[in-house]
């Protein structure tokens, strides 16, 4: 089961495409919304950690308030993908590669909807970090790792530094650079 946590500012655009797609999921899931409305917490990383120490899922998705999933089996059918996966270190639907230039992702943005990166895939890519708007991190792998609340002070970054720090720690389940860190690749869509 996901974990889905949710920082969130705005909570019409949070209704809007969030809650709105995560209505229609085929499957049960834990949401973990942390409002921030009244700027109560300082940066991602807090706020992110804060939302996963009430988490009771064996994945965390970290996901941001202007996601639409475009797909009724998007839970259903990202866990069948990560049961695929037992030695995962952390998912998400968008990143760089050193081996490629540009974003590699399928996410679409803006209205009209336009790819964000020029990168397609059809299936799980190697990259070295992943873009925040969707982090999934197994249970087991954030217990030994949470965000660096030190490093990461603001808004940004933090889910690059995450894979970074991943790397350096050598916990299994490692994907970056010389092995994989998936994507997974259904549609999603960024207001």
């Amino acid at each position: 089961m996901f974990s889905i946590v949710c920082v969130y500012n705005d909570g019409e655009i949070l209704r809007k495409y969030l809650k709105k797609s995560l209505n229609f999921q085929t499957v049960p899931y834990e949401l973990i919304l942390v409002d921030n409305t009244e700027n109560e917490f300082a940066s991602a990383a807090k706020a992110l950690n804060h939302g996963a120490s009430k988490a009771t899922g064996e994945y965390l998705m970290f996901i941001h308030q202007d996601v639409d999933l475009k797909s009724e089996t998007w839970i259903e059918d990202t866990l069948k993908k990560l049961k695929l996966m037992p030695d995962l270190g952390i998912a998400g639907v968008a990143g760089k590669s050193e081996d490629r230039k540009g974003i590699i992702s399928n996410v679409k943005q803006g209205s009209p909807p336009k790819l964000a990166g020029i990168n397609q895939i059809t299936e799980s890519t190697r990259v070295q970090t992943l873009d925040e708007c969707l982090l999934i991190i197994p249970k087991i792998v954030y217990q030994e790792l949470k965000f660096d609340e030190d490093t990461c002070t603001g808004w940004h970054l933090y889910g690059v530094d995450y894979c970074l720090s991943v790397k350096k720690k050598g916990l299994s389940g490692l994907r970056s650079t010389h092995r994989t860190i998936p994507f997974i690749t259904g549609p999603i869509f960024l207001q």
